[in-house]
């Protein structure tokens, strides 16, 4: 692509991000109209719930007000999280609106050569995509794991808590059981909501380092969910820059679980070897294998491989994947250790 060809590009990305930019603002006021018209309507049913007098009130009326709350509170919950999406991608498209409009101007007033210009605007483009595509991949995964989970139990934690306060004085028995039932689900749902803060950000991470806290990781999840899972440390077990550290943990988490949500694998083996000047790792399933070349076309598919690709291409290591269909996977990666803490 030579200079104008460049330019030309630029003008006519430019112009679309322009049209996206208009049709987003449509849609988040629309988001935004609708999150009002849901929570004023969670509104009403709570009032109307809390007036209900459970003795006398017909039970499909109480079943029918409850399962309308739960509905509402459920659409509400996916609306505010749609309306965090589009403004995000309405903030993100305008910052690399920003970016193609310094380009034209700097190209228009010869600040520097074509081939910097085609160099260094082409880079910057490509690493705001990127950038873009990783952060929305995070927010949906982020979002569907809390609507999945502890939003979805606090809604039960209301409704029972409700029932409890109508029953203290006219039937302290059945309060009693409901009571009883409400403890349990908080402690269940206590469990979920350590894991899933521990999936987000482990605190062992920062304090013991990243062998520890695989240590303790995959020892959890080998209880939790029954899978043969194991894991072999060679080398020496030190603790390395923070963001190698992540990246390893974060990489073995989303191989090994995508192992046992898409592969259905049921004996997972992962061997880490660290060396003063290099940290390779390996992680290997006998679940029912992918083809690599598909999931690799995309930031979201199968777990994000391509994002965990190019996460670690970006701290100068590399990662390879042999799988197919039937014969299980096997994936290594290694990455190169500048500084050791």
């Amino acid at each position: 692509m030579n200079f104008e060809e460049f330019i030309s590009q630029t003008k006519e990305d430019y112009d679309q991000i322009q049209e996206n930019l208009q049709e987003i603002d449509v849609l988040v006021k629309q988001s935004s109209a609708e999150v009002e018209r849901l929570s004023n309507r969670n509104s009403e049913l709570t009032t109307w719930i809390r007036q209900l007098d459970i003795e006398t009130a017909p039970r499909d009326d109480i079943k029918g007000g409850y399962d309308q709350l739960l509905d509402t509170q459920q659409r509400l919950f996916t609306m505010r999280g749609q309306l965090e999406k589009l403004q995000a991608d309405q903030r993100n498209m305008e910052k690399l609106s920003e970016n193609l409009v310094n380009v034209l101007k700097f190209s228009s007033d010869g600040n520097f050569s074509e081939s910097a210009t085609i160099a260094n605007s082409g880079s910057e483009y490509k690493e705001v995509i990127q950038v873009i595509e990783t952060e929305e991949f995070a927010r949906q995964t982020l979002v569907r794991k809390m609507h999945d989970g502890p939003a979805s139990s606090l809604s039960n934690f209301i409704l029972q808590a409700e029932i409890c306060e109508k029953l203290f004085d006219s039937d302290p028995d059945r309060a009693r059981v409901e009571l009883n039932s409400l403890k349990t689900d908080a402690a269940q749902t206590f469990g979920k909501v350590k894991d899933f803060i521990f999936d987000l950000r482990p605190m062992m991470l920062d304090d013991l380092g990243v062998i520890p806290t695989l240590r303790s990781w995959t020892s959890s999840l080998e209880g939790k969910s029954g899978v043969d899972l194991s894991l072999t440390t060679t080398g020496t077990e030190q603790r390395l820059e923070s963001h190698i550290e992540v990246t390893i943990f974060r990489s073995v988490q989303e191989l090994v679980n995508n192992a046992m949500a898409h592969g259905q694998a049921t004996q997972i083996k992962i061997f880490l070897d660290i060396t003063p000047s290099l940290v390779k790792c390996a992680v290997e399933d006998n679940g029912h294998g992918f083809d690599v070349e598909d999931a690799l076309k995309t930031s979201s598919g199968f777990g994000g491989l391509k994002t965990m690709k190019e996460r670690i291409a970006m701290l100068d290591g590399t990662l390879e994947i042999n799988s197919g269909a039937g014969q299980g996977t096997k994936t290594d990666f290694s990455i190169p250790v500048i500084n050791v803490i």
